[in-house]
């Protein structure tokens, strides 16, 4: 029979094909101390002190919200962050506007450790970090449908659920209209609360994503879950005694670390103090975090790190995000 034949299964790929997923240290807390508008700086900052006087009455509650499910003893890591919206309203100039932000917060005894420009969460240099997040999102077909709606990538619309089915398909004359059906949302609930949500808007001077696309954006990134290529895209700039803020937004970093002894920009879980004005921007924000698809690799290097530290960690990306909506 002679000698036996052994079958070697050999495979060659390129290097550059495997493609490693970079690792990032993580705070147990991230901490949003609100977003700030253009009409937040008028009538000598008044607006903006006011927002600082009510996030300072939540200062006390960071440490126990960041230590839960903690080894006992040990200290939780938190880190600040704040937004300017320079992505709908451009308004005066980062080398004004920050300082300003800065000392309104020291007012109330507040540090700010981060600040992140919105407009980059757009688009990171080369990479547009809204359409990598859309491409993302795996929608869930809604039961006993035609198909008649267009899709995602065409419409620019994303629901939690099953729309209210049109009957533009009836027949001309038909007798007996058929009955009207509600919205229902996935999941079964005891009673719906149906969402449907704008996620871009096609406009003369081009594609205009929504805020609410941006703010889930900046959440992932916020989680240390948003990728490309296997590469943090967003890695925060320290500002080093001496450097000055530029005059013009699109010179200044995605994200800049404002205090040079900050823990990790990146963390397990976020915490967001917002005006209750924006809730409904939040609810869209939750329904497209529960239909992002992150990659398997991110997803278990960040559990992994999370179970070595003993730090439960939600398998869904939305039940990470907790909020404090404060009124007037």
């Amino acid at each position: 029979m002679g000698d036996r034949v052994m079958i070697a299964d050999v495979r060659f790929q390129e290097s550059a094909a495997v493609r490693r997923t970079e690792n990032v240290p993580y705070s147990h807390l991230s901490v949003e101390l609100g977003h700030f508008y253009a009409e937040d700086f008028g009538d000598g900052h008044r607006e903006l002190r006011n927002k600082f006087a009510r996030i300072a009455d939540w200062v006390d509650v960071f440490p126990g919200l960041a230590r839960r499910g903690l080894r006992a003893q040990r200290q939780p890591r938190i880190s600040t962050c704040f937004m300017v919206d320079d992505y709908f309203h451009r308004f005066g100039t980062p080398h004004e506007v920050i300082p300003q932000v800065q000392e309104a917060a020291a007012e109330h005894g507040l540090v700010l450790d981060y600040v992140a420009r919105e407009s980059s969460f757009a688009q990171h240099r080369d990479v547009e970090l809204a359409r990598r997040l859309v491409d993302t999102l795996v929608v869930e077909p809604p039961r006993h449908t035609t198909g008649s709606r267009p899709p995602l990538s065409e419409s620019g619309w994303l629901s939690n659920g099953q729309r209210t089915p049109t009957h533009l398909d009836a027949p001309a004359m038909t007798p007996l209209p058929r009955p009207w059906s509600p919205p229902m949302q996935s999941g079964d609930p005891r009673h719906s609360i149906f969402i449907d949500i704008e996620l871009w808007s096609e406009e003369p001077q081009g594609r205009v994503w929504a805020c609410a696309l941006l703010a889930a954006v900046w959440q992932m990134t916020r989680l240390g879950v948003l990728r490309h290529r296997g590469e943090t895209i967003t890695q925060p700039h320290l500002l080093v005694p001496g450097e000055q803020l530029p005059d013009d937004w699109d010179e200044l970093p995605s994200i800049v670390q404002l205090n040079p002894s900050a823990r990790s920009f990146w963390a397990y879980r976020t915490l967001t103090l917002m005006d209750t004005q924006y809730l409904p921007v939040e609810l869209a924000v939750r329904t497209i975090l529960g239909q992002v698809v992150v990659p398997p690799a991110v997803n278990g290097q960040v559990a992994e790190r999370a179970a070595s530290e003993g730090v439960p960690l939600p398998d869904e990306l939305v039940d990470r995000l907790s909020y404090v909506f404060i009124g007037g």
